[in-house]
């Protein structure tokens, strides 16, 4: 195996605590209580549930004796501290304490399950580590809410027994069973690819990136993925699913249920609720599921025996926690792939340049289709403004529909349902003033006015960020009361094609109505990027509107999002050998080309030497500090002074004014930083840190965080690592 490159997770410093393997490994580790602990090791340490980072530490509390069986590592507790009784989780029993003074004894043992295994503390150390957080806001997202009755339901005595979840209507015996090979699998098609399943049902762990083709019928990605976890199982070895959003989690917990037993697959996800959640927490606690596939959340989760942890489509916004420390769950699998030695599979239709990173330095294998084996698959794709289209239509550059995209759908309704992907949700999501084109703002806070409908009090302008209507709205700038649309939304979109092809439907998928899936039958279905639907025989063509919105956007980001959602969407077309096509029509750049030839690999390779070049990330990793001026700049000077005393000097971008826009996300705008009330306008800084210096750097980081926050002396800055929507 490649060794692992400067800079891999694995170097990151892990959660200390000398007493870890006082935590329970498994369910059946956590069966025995030890009567004798109150006499041998009457101390217990207690991480208590706050995110001041000067508390982010275990605290030492006496055991009383009515609790002693019950006060068990991993199990939830509450604790008098500072004349406050906080919740928090007993990561430790030792014989004695350093702490120098009588000690304050526990108040309570909220449920004697222990929920924190040792695994899922050490992880949730290193992520804290790696993204200078607090342990505590970690765990907040690794262990569910408790809920009490289910407790009562499958651990009446305290531990669980996993009988009981068969009893609860979880067939273990339901569903197909584990298939004794693989040898006709959809990995076929693909070098490496067969390679991989056999080190796997070997019980080996090796480190690949897919690269995958289709993304509909049965030979699409959720089947490649449910048959790498089936030959993990058969070397009876457990997998962690992390996906993107509840549409792909469907489809691969599908796709698992045909390969594996249903009671062998957890789903995972709070947007089942807190209930069915948790529930599928404690199933994988106890060993009754194998197997885990969800959300971000996921990737936390208490499987014994880890052998396959899978993130899909890690390019994808919806794997970073939107709270603190903001950890990205591709980064939390590869943590915990080193930590547990699991194998890795980061899978896609295309590559982030952190995948590549990790390809180029050697620590993961590519798998890939033969281009033999890619013509067969994916559709013919055409670019409307290329010299060859320009010169049959030399309007194609200004139309949103240029006559190919148009002449693409109309033959393409003639065989099935046809994709038009938008940028924008809406209607009329950007006006401005028809006279002089400055863009149309609230009276009241400036934010940006959008039409949601063409008809009734829907077709009156109203603010994006604060909803206020502005029905006799007038220019700042020339006193014009007549306004234009600045950017067509998929409603609008939808409406305009319904015109273009009467009698035809027009389906939309967009907002706050997404859908999952279209039936085969002849349609238009409009969808903004993300939020394609599936149609079960792939769509007949796909026109990929406003590409040239989205290579604006001001990001670094902006030309690998935008390749990534247009391979998204073509993956869901048919091959070119039953009439697929895939129309786009932005400018000619490199991304275009990429589609164009079905390089994804390239792009990303290119993409990477660029940021490479320049030292931008993923080249190094980068940490924001947001914050008044003067609390910025006191904690830069002192990140500064104890780096320097090491001899380490980081390249630094600020302060810059940070404008907090009331339309931007929470974490895009800085949201968590408290503004400054003596230290003036809200700034941020970059600090661009080496992987080689990358340890060092985030434990001096954390370090002067915690300081900071124990003095109080300035107000609270907010730290941010790796954010990628900063550049």
């Amino acid at each position: 195996m490649a060794q692992v490159p400067a800079g891999a997770p694995a170097q990151e410093e892990p959660f200390q605590l000398s007493l870890l393997a006082g935590f329970p490994t498994s369910a059946a580790a956590s069966t025995t209580s030890g009567p004798a602990l109150a006499a041998e090791l009457p101390v217990a340490r207690v991480l208590i549930e706050s995110s001041l980072p000067h508390l982010d530490r275990p605290f030492d509390y006496s055991v009383p004796a009515d609790l002693d069986a019950a006060a068990r590592p991993g199990v939830r507790v509450k604790v008098r501290f500072n004349g406050q009784e906080l919740p928090g989780y007993l990561v430790e029993r030792t014989a004695e304490s350093d702490a120098g003074h009588a000690l304050v004894p526990l108040h309570k043992v909220v449920s004697p399950v222990p929920v924190l295994t040792a695994a899922v503390a050490e992880l949730a150390g290193r992520v804290a580590a790696r993204y200078a957080g607090t342990l505590s806001d970690v765990l907040r997202v690794a262990v569910p809410p408790r809920m009490a009755k289910l407790e009562k339901e499958f651990a009446p005595d305290g531990h669980l027994n996993p009988a009981l979840f068969a009893d609860a209507g979880t067939d273990d015996d339901a569903g197909a069973a584990i298939p004794a090979g693989l040898q006709a699998s959809s990995w076929a098609g693909y070098r490496n690819g067969p390679a991989f399943l056999q080190h796997l049902g070997a019980g080996e762990s090796p480190r690949a990136v897919l690269g995958a083709l289709q993304g509909y019928g049965e030979g699409g990605w959720p089947r490649m993925i449910a048959e790498a976890v089936a030959a993990v199982r058969l070397s009876g070895r457990g997998a962690v699913v992390v996906v993107p959003d509840y549409r792909d989690l469907d489809r691969v917990e599908a796709a698992l249920l045909d390969l594996l037993p249903a009671g062998d697959v957890a789903r995972l996800t709070a947007d089942d609720g807190p209930t069915p959640r948790y529930r599928s927490y404690l199933r994988i606690l106890s060993g009754a599921a194998g197997v885990a596939v969800g959300t971000r959340s996921a990737a936390y989760a208490p499987v014994s025996n880890l052998g396959l942890v899978v993130c899909w489509d890690d390019g994808d916004d919806l794997h970073i926690e939107q709270r603190s420390p903001y950890a990205h769950a591709r980064e939390v699998l590869l943590l915990r792939a080193g930590q547990e030695g699991a194998a890795c599979l980061l899978a896609g239709h295309t590559r982030s340049t952190e995948t590549q990173r990790l390809v180029t330095s050697g620590w993961a294998w590519p798998v890939e289709a033969d281009r033999t084996v890619m013509r067969r698959t994916v559709p013919r794709v055409q670019n409307t403004a290329d010299s060859f289209e320009l010169e049959r239509d030399p309007l194609a550059r200004v139309a949103r529909l240029p006559g190919a995209a148009w002449r693409a759908a109309k033959e393409g309704l003639e065989r099935g349902p046809v994709l038009v992907q938008v940028a924008r949700a809406g209607y009329a999501p950007s006006l401005a003033c028809e006279t002089c084109r400055e863009p149309a703002r609230c009276a009241a806070c400036s934010g940006p006015l959008a039409v949601a409908g063409s008809t009734g009090t829907s077709a009156v302008p109203q603010c994006r960020w604060c909803s206020t209507p502005a029905p006799d709205w007038r220019c700042g700038t020339c006193s014009g009361v007549r306004l234009r649309r600045g950017a067509t939304g998929a409603l609008r979109t939808a409406e305009e094609l319904g015109r273009a092809f009467p009698g035809t439907p027009v389906l939309t998928s967009s907002g706050d109505r997404v859908l999952a899936a279209v039936p085969d039958a002849k349609a238009l279905v409009v969808a903004t990027v993300g939020a394609e639907p599936v149609a079960a025989g792939g769509y007949a063509a796909a026109l990929l509107l406003d590409g040239d919105s989205l290579l604006r956007r001001e990001n670094l980001r902006a030309g690998e999002d935008a390749v990534r959602r247009w391979f998204n969407a073509a993956a869901l077309v048919r091959p070119a050998a039953e009439q697929g096509l895939v129309v786009i029509t932005a400018d000619d750049t490199a991304g275009v080309g990429a589609l164009l030839r079905w390089d994804p690999a390239g792009y990303a390779q290119r993409e990477l030497a660029l940021r490479q070049e320049l030292q931008l990330p993923p080249a190094v990793r980068i940490a924001s500090v947001t914050g008044g001026r003067t609390a910025v700049g006191h904690f830069t000077q002192a990140v500064e002074r104890q780096l320097g005393g090491q001899g380490i000097v980081l390249r630094a971008a600020g302060p810059a004014p940070l404008v907090l826009a009331a339309g931007l996300g929470a974490a895009a705008a800085g949201a968590g930083s408290t503004p400054g009330r003596g230290g003036g306008e809200d700034v941020r800084t970059l600090l661009f840190i080496p992987y080689a210096q990358a340890g060092e750097v985030t434990r001096v980081l954390r370090a002067v965080k915690a300081a900071a926050a124990a003095k109080r002396s300035d107000d609270p800055v907010q730290l941010r690592l790796d954010g990628v929507d900063v550049l």
